[in-house]
């Protein structure tokens, strides 16, 4: 897995596979996915990262270990 962080555009795009993206789907406005031929996530696209990081930490809860 890949994070970049684009500060030009506010943009951040997660990056969990390197196969080749046949279709890109609107979540919101400001969340897109990346599929492959077999439907699986090869990248998610955050636009406006540093907003929606104040709704992430938000709607986190803490991950049992």
């Amino acid at each position: 897995m890949r994070i970049r962080y684009f500060p030009d555009t506010d943009t951040a795009l997660i990056e969990f596979s390197t196969a080749p993206v046949v279709e890109t789907r609107e979540i919101t406005e400001n969340l897109y996915i990346d599929l492959d031929q077999n439907g699986n996530l090869v990248s998610m696209t955050i636009e406006h990262a540093t907003v929606q990081q104040s709704n992430i930490k938000s709607h986190s809860k803490p991950m049992l270990q």
